[in-house]
């Protein structure tokens, strides 16, 4: 009851903003040229400094794992093939499948991922939360704009040309915001910079913006109807994200001899929320964003039971 109890606090929230934000928009209170603004703000400033800030404040020197940093990263490269193969198999259209791949793989790993860990361990953690983020979130960023740019109607190679496509996707992961605040965090916390007085301040108060204005924009942006002609990829990519990674790899982590909060790490990687920040990079490359709100809303709810599922099957089992 307590776990379930702690994933409602941590998701129900989330999923609140987004049904106020539609309500918002039905009111008249956001129009869609209110919602286009806040979209691109969010994805070129408040999420690159919310991921800025929670890499640069982690020590991550002093929690290196190797083995630890590598399972993540494999994992999620796999992940990614897997989906690849299997939106290929159910999608026809390139721009649904560029979204059912993004939604499918990327977790809310930088923020519900050391939230998890610390409510379980405490002051005992020893930061695999951190190293599950760099193991994972820069390739979430990095596949994202890949695949995203490649997916898009406009970028079709027929349209613009090989050459010219691979040129445009470098200069797209190059300057993409997101990946500028997740290299940027990593460099400050390996330099050791400080982050204390004015600049802390200042971005604290600018990511806190990144959470509630992604996610009212997205339910600003939703639209019923069009949801449900893609609910059947959005079922599917919201089982996947929820529980077919975690069934696929968990197994094998435990195999390696990965085991408590290594594992809970490693669990929200793989089964939790697909994140806000999923929404905002489809809507600012191109992407109509339907399927994927969609699949951010039907995770969202669910992680506080997928989660809950997982976690007392781990505890049941003796491994956290």
């Amino acid at each position: 009851m307590e776990n379930l109890i702690f994933s409602l606090n941590a998701t129900l929230p989330v999923f609140v903003l987004m049904v106020l934000g539609y309500f918002f928009y039905r009111i008249r209170l956001i129009d869609d040229r209110a919602a286009v603004w806040t979209n691109r703000f969010v994805f070129k400033a408040a999420l690159p400094v919310l991921l800025f800030k929670d890499l640069a404040t982690q020590d991550f020197a002093g929690t290196w794992n190797s083995s630890f940093v590598f399972f993540c990263f494999a994992a999620t490269a796999l992940s990614i093939g897997i989906i690849t193969l299997i939106s290929f198999l159910i999608l026809k259209d390139r721009g649904k499948r560029g979204e059912f791949i993004q939604a499918s793989y990327r977790s809310s790993a930088a923020i519900l991922g050391i939230a998890f860990i610390s409510n379980i361990y405490g002051d005992t953690a020893s930061g695999m939360g951190p190293l599950m983020v760099i193991g994972s979130v820069p390739l979430y960023n990095i596949f994202a704009v890949l695949v995203l740019t490649l997916t898009a109607e406009e970028s079709a190679p027929e349209k613009s040309g090989t050459g010219n496509l691979m040129k445009k996707t470098l200069i797209g992961i190059i300057k993409n915001p997101l990946l500028i605040g997740v290299f940027g965090g990593l460099a400050w916390s390996l330099l050791g910079l400080p982050m204390s007085g004015v600049p802390d301040k200042v971005t604290d108060s600018l990511a806190s913006l990144a959470t509630p204005l992604g996610l009212m924009s997205m339910g600003a942006s939703f639209r019923p109807e069009k949801a449900m002609e893609d609910l059947g990829p959005a079922l599917a990519a919201a089982f996947i994200k929820l529980f077919g990674l975690a069934a696929l790899f968990l197994p094998l982590a435990l195999r390696l001899g990965f085991a408590g909060e290594q594992i809970v790490a490693i669990l929200v990687m793989l089964g939790s929320a697909t994140t806000v920040s999923c929404f905002v990079m489809a809507k600012n490359m191109g992407h109509e964003g339907t399927l994927t709100s969609s699949v951010v809303m039907i995770t969202t709810f669910g992680c506080a039971f997928s989660l809950t599922f997982w976690l007392f099957l781990l505890r049941s089992m003796g491994i956290i």
